[in-house]
Formats: C-alpha cells, sequence, structure tokens
C-alpha cells in the first residue's frame, strides 16, 4: 500500500518549515548585524508598526544613517541623502546639469564669458559678451549677481527663463532646457618658456584620459618641462590614478593598499614613461588621490614639489548604495605610496615652500622655474 501524507503532516511540515526559515535569517541578521546593528534595525520596525503620530519616514532614516557615520569618528566617510547622491554621481561622472556657460558677476548682473560648443546656452542664442540680469523674472542686478548660478541650476529637462542684455544695450528673454553636460577637469597651456602647464580638478571618471591627451598634445607642441598643478584638488578615483601614473612613469610599484584583515596589494606600472622634467604644484586642499600623485612622483623620479604642505589622507573610500537612493561612502582601503610610505596625519611637505599671492601666481612662477634653470 502507498503511504498518504495526511492534512496535519503537511500542516506540520509546513510550520517546521516556515520555523527553520525564519530561524536561518534570524541568524544571519544577527551574524551580519550584529547585536547593535540587529537593534537599530528592530527599533525602526516597531516604529513602523506601533508608533502612534505622523512622521516623516525619509527624514528618520536620513537622520539617524548621518548619525551612524558621524559616530566613526571618519571625516572621510559620509552619508548621501538620496538628493545628494544623485549630485554626486553626475560630479563623480565629470558632468553636471545646467546650461554650459562661465560668467563673472558684476553689479549689473551675470556677464558670460563661454559658452560651451553644442551646449543648451549656445542652442538657445546665447552669446559670450551678453549680461544676463534676470532669471525666470529674479532680478540680478546688485548683490542679487551672486544668485544667478543658483537660479540657473535646476533638475534635467527643465526649463529656465533668461533676461538677457546685449552690447547695444537691447534686452531680450530666451528660455533655455537644462541638459546633462560633461565637463573637462583638465586645463592645459604651452607657457612662453615652452614649459606644458596641466592642472587637474579632480581624479574622477575620464580624468586620466583627458591629462593624457593634454600632455601628448603639449609634447607635440614642443613642450621642455610639464608642471603638474594638483592644488584644490579633492582626489577621486584609484583607477584613474593608477591609468595616470602609468602612463608617466618607469617600471615599479606606484602605490600599495591593504583592507582591514588583508594584506597590502602593490599596484605596478610598466616600463613605459613620460621621459621628462616635471613639477607638481600642492596646497593645503590637495587630498587623497592628487596626494598620492604629487608623493609618486616624487619617490619615483625625484619630482620637485612646490607650494604649501597638503592634509595627510592616506584612506580611500567605497560607496554603498541604500534602499531608496540613498549611499553610505565609508572608508574602507588605507594606501601608501609604491615604497610603503603612509601620508597619513604627515601629508607632503613641498621642496619648496611658496605662499599664495594676492596677485599673481607665484607658486606657479616657482615651478616654471625650476624647470628652466
Amino acid at each position: 500500500m502507498k503511504k498518504r501524507f495526511g492534512l496535519k503532516s503537511i500542516v506540520l511540515t509546513a510550520a517546521l518549515s516556515v520555523f527553520v526559515t525564519l530561524g536561518a535569517v534570524a541568524l544571519a541578521a544577527w551574524l551580519l548585524l550584529g547585536p547593535s546593528g540587529l537593534a537599530v534595525a528592530t527599533g525602526a520596525a516597531y516604529i513602523n508598526a506601533f508608533f502612534v503620530g505622523e512622521y516623516d519616514e525619509d527624514a528618520v532614516a536620513d537622520t539617524a544613517l548621518n548619525a551612524m557615520v558621524e559616530s566613526l569618528g571618519d571625516r572621510w566617510s559620509y552619508y548621501m541623502d538620496a538628493d545628494s547622491y544623485a549630485a554626486s554621481r553626475l560630479r563623480r561622472a565629470n558632468e553636471y546639469v545646467g546650461i554650459g556657460i562661465t560668467a563673472t558677476y558684476e553689479e549689473d548682473g551675470m556677464h558670460i564669458q563661454t559658452v560651451m560648443a553644442g551646449s543648451p546656452a549656445e542652442q538657445a542664442g546665447l552669446c559670450p559678451g551678453e549680461i544676463i540680469v534676470a532669471v525666470d523674472g529674479q532680478d540680478l542686478t546688485g548683490e542679487n549677481a551672486l544668485q544667478g548660478a543658483d537660479l540657473i541650476r535646476g533638475e534635467e529637462n527643465t526649463q529656465v527663463v533668461l533676461t538677457v542684455r546685449g552690447a547695444d544695450g537691447s534686452v531680450r528673454e530666451v528660455a533655455v532646457m537644462r541638459g546633462r553636460l560633461q565637463s573637462d577637469p583638465v586645463t592645459a597651456e604651452l607657457t612662453d618658456e615652452k614649459i606644458g602647464y596641466v592642472a587637474l580638478a579632480n581624479f574622477y571618471s575620464g580624468s586620466a584620459e583627458h591629462v593624457i591627451n593634454a600632455v601628448d598634445s603639449l609634447l607635440e607642441q614642443g613642450a621642455v618641462g610639464l608642471v603638474f598643478d594638483m592644488r584644490d584638488n579633492p582626489g577621486g578615483y584609484l583607477e584613474e590614478l593608477t591609468e595616470l601614473l602609468d602612463y608617466l612613469l618607469p617600471e615599479g610599484n606606484i602605490y600599495q593598499s591593504g583592507t582591514e584583515s588583508g594584506p597590502r596589494k602593490a599596484v605596478r606600472s610598466d616600463a613605459d614613461c613620460v621621459d621628462m622634467p616635471m613639477v607638481v604644484l600642492v596646497n593645503e586642499n590637495t587630498y587623497s588621490a592628487a596626494e598620492l600623485f604629487a608623493a609618486q612622483l616624487r619617490e619615483s623620479l625625484g619630482t620637485p614639489i612646490v607650494g604649501q604642505p597638503t592634509f595627510g589622507k592616506g584612506y580611500s573610500q567605497q560607496t554603498f548604495w541604500l534602499p531608496g537612493d540613498r549611499a553610505l561612502n565609508i572608508s574602507t582601503k588605507t594606501y601608501y605610496t609604491g615604497a610603503g610610505e603612509s601620508l597619513i596625519g604627515v601629508g607632503i611637505v613641498p621642496d619648496e615652500v611658496v605662499e599664495r599671492t594676492e596677485t599673481g601666481d607665484a607658486q606657479l612662477e616657482a615651478a616654471i622655474d625650476i624647470l628652466i634653470r
């Protein structure tokens, strides 16, 4: 005879399966979160299930997550709400939402200096030399001029109406559709002394390619030396740093990194390099990959460094996505120069310390002077 399972047996088996599954989930949560993390999650569940008043769930989550990261005591780790994370993704892609102009602020409004080719501003007919005197009807003359950039910013594919005065004094209204634009983090030029000047704003996406293209162009123009300006550069991705150092430096270690539990790993460059005198400019706002860039050029090539002492950052961060399009940016690695030197709390002391001046650029002049001596 065939055995048949009764209803009670089936129910009991199902209940046991649910019990085992829940137990496994609870154990996994305990192992993953630990007692404190599980307490935080349980507290959020209790609030959601039993709190009698009205509350903003997003505000509760943002406050709790922000407090968690601040309690780490690490200035490089931070929490991003949905808006901050969206802006961060654009910034790290070297993109922004705007209309594609640069402008100066004067008493009579925003003076357009440049209009990016193919930008919404160009498509709308804006030209250098014109003056934006109002944005969406809000006056930009006098002290209000400084509000212009904030008023022009907005969400992608939304319209902003600019009141523009031309060189002949005529005034017109121009409707411009905000768009996503690619920014170039590199400024490059060849000086009269045939020195190639390359300023890098960050080490975010595409930065290494932009620098390499700029250096190649300067070499074709006859550059006899290079100045890399890393002043006010906040750093960025180690992948971009790796590509750039590999292009510039001969074979050898270009940096090392390690996690809390794992051994250090060395990243190496190949034998291809740029064989040319170089100088690096730094200041107190040179951080992270920009600091490591300067330190490694000096370590590998003896490259002189000019400017002000840097802060001394030796951690790299990883961004973790959270539900609701939030994110945590957490320090996960410690990095070192190729020879194993840490910059944490030490930073870089320039070979030639030069103060910034109110007029001119004494630091850049000193760097060029080193190369033409």
